[in-house]
């Protein structure tokens, strides 16, 4: 009974609190929700129990949210969620929306549960959001902006511009006043000049004059003074321009002529960098060419020595190698080719719809060839009847290109795989291999043009592939990214719009 009465009162205590409540067990199942709770998510009453806290979460941070909820329970100790980290939630509708979360694990008839009280701060973080973008406007101002007492005149915020052009810390000018940097200004003349302002007769006043930098150089200033007010105490805002240019015509020239001197600067660098590009490319090209022809030229040779028909096999292996070094001599001159077709916009695109299996079946058959030792590739899951709307050759080479380096650089004994998922308006096709993984400082240009990482300059490559890929992908409003890590691996993955339009919105989905 007196269970019974505990349960009552603090159900009643539940609905009396603005906060979501959710109640998870050790199974990360939702066992009770308030109103609030249900209100927040938009669910019915009642609807959420028996459901996974997983329901609650975007889809992005599902992967490692069970390990996270486990650990917790296992630490058993309350804990405060959201100030230091943006936390999300996702209501019955696929909404994401701001929260914070307490929790509080406890324990109830030998079963361990999870209490959360749940903050919706959507309303905070569009607040957080304004104060944010006007401060940064204020803060990143090229103007100088300063912010001071109506009656000593004494600094309370200058911005980021005029303390780099004073030479003043913050915490230097909070403790001086506007006479401390306008040296031809007395506080007489200052009073003089915003008593206009505090009479109301003019809502700005506008005047020159000169400031003062810490290092005693000064330069000419145009003032724009208004009256305004933080909270109940006024104060006076100005916005400052440095006129240094407009009062002495030399300074701009020779401004001019710096700036001028960083153009050619820059455009010697550009030209520097395209003389390294043709070098680097001349020396691909020798380097990529020479291999293969070596080998061809050498089975050509060997070819004439096996005349008998007991040798046929022989002749077989060195016509198998002369075939595959003309296909990879003919691919390298097709890059090529692609390179200059997308620099000069000439290439064409035929989007049609077309099964997404049809072709992933194409590439994967086409790259069993390439298979070393124990490698496999493994198929996607569901996704017969997936129709796209895209250029199909240019998803094949794509997606060659990427199974095809996941093959290349990945050890004998290991799988690639190959997902695809729909995530919000794009179809999203990751390639996963267990390979060496990409280095951290060589990251950022993979995609670059002739750019290979420093730990695979061993295996023969042009370095174009990558770049000819995201070029198209690009093109046709589409994308590829990707994540590597050292030793574990690298995922590349295609984003592809989804195109729901009246006429193809089935066929795109796949799902009718």
């Amino acid at each position: 009974m007196e269970l019974f009465a505990k349960s009552n009162v603090l159900g009643i205590l539940s609905e009396a609190i603005s906060e979501g409540i959710l109640i998870v067990n050790d199974q990360q199942l939702i066992t009770a929700s308030n109103s609030a709770a249900n209100k927040m998510f938009d669910y019915e009453t009642g609807e959420l129990n028996g459901k996974p806290l997983q329901d609650l979460i975007p889809e992005r941070f599902k992967h490692r949210h069970d390990t996270l909820v486990s650990d917790f329970i296992a630490k058993g100790k309350s804990r405060q969620m959201g100030p230091e980290v943006d936390l999300l939630g996702v209501r019955k509708g696929g909404e994401e929306f701001p929260l914070e979360i307490s929790l509080n694990p406890f324990k109830l008839l030998q079963k361990h549960y999870v209490l959360a009280l749940i903050k919706d701060i959507t309303e905070r973080k569009k607040a957080e959001q304004t104060i944010d973008y006007w401060f940064q406007i204020f803060d990143e101002s090229l103007n100088e902006i300063y912010v001071f007492d109506v009656e000593t005149f004494t600094f309370i915020n200058v911005n980021r511009g005029a303390q780099l052009n004073l030479g003043y810390q913050m915490e230097e000018l909070s403790d001086m006043s506007v006479m401390d940097i306008k040296p031809k200004v007395t506080i007489d003349v200052m009073k003089r000049l915003v008593s206009p302002l505090l009479s109301s007769r003019r809502e700005k006043v506008i005047f020159e004059t000169v400031h003062e930098r810490k290092d005693g150089t000064r330069y000419p200033v145009e003032v724009h003074l208004q009256l305004s007010s933080i909270g109940k105490r006024k104060v006076f805002v100005a916005i400052v321009l440095d006129i240094t240019e407009r009062k002495n015509y030399t300074e701009q020239l020779e401004h001019t002529v710096e700036e001028r001197t960083q153009q050619l600067q820059q455009a010697l660098k550009a030209e520097k960098k395209l003389n390294e590009l043709k070098t680097k490319f001349l020396s691909l090209v020798s380097h990529e060419f020479k291999t293969p022809l070596t080998s061809i030229l050498t089975s050509t040779s060997l070819l004439t020595k096996y005349t008998d028909t007991e040798q046929q096999d022989k002749r077989d292996k060195h016509i198998s190698t002369i075939k595959s070094k003309v296909k990879y001599l003919d691919n390298i001159l097709t890059d090529f080719l692609s390179i200059e077709r997308l620099d000069m916009g000439k290439v064409k695109y035929n989007m049609v719809r077309f099964p997404l299996s049809k072709l992933i079946n194409e590439v994967v058959y086409d790259s069993n060839t390439l298979l070393k030792e124990g490698q496999r590739i493994r198929y996607p899951e569901d996704i017969d009847g997936i129709v796209v709307y895209f250029d199909e050759k240019i998803l094949g080479l794509a997606l060659s290109n990427l199974v095809h380096n996941a093959i290349k650089y990945s050890p004998e004994h290991s799988d690639i795989e190959l997902k695809v998922a729909k995530d919000g308006n794009q179809l999203r096709i990751d390639v996963i291999d267990n390979g060496f993984g990409i280095p951290p400082e060589d990251q950022p240009f993979i995609f670059d043009r002739y750019f290979r990482a420093s730990n695979v300059l061993t295996f023969q490559g042009t370095g174009i592939g990558l770049n000819i890929v995201r070029q198209h992908m690009h093109n046709l409003e589409a994308n590829v990214t990707f994540k590597s890590a050292m030793g574990v691996g690298s995922t590349f993955t295609l984003y592809l719009p989804i195109h729901n339009t009246e006429e193809n919105e089935k066929d795109t989905t796949g799902r009718g």
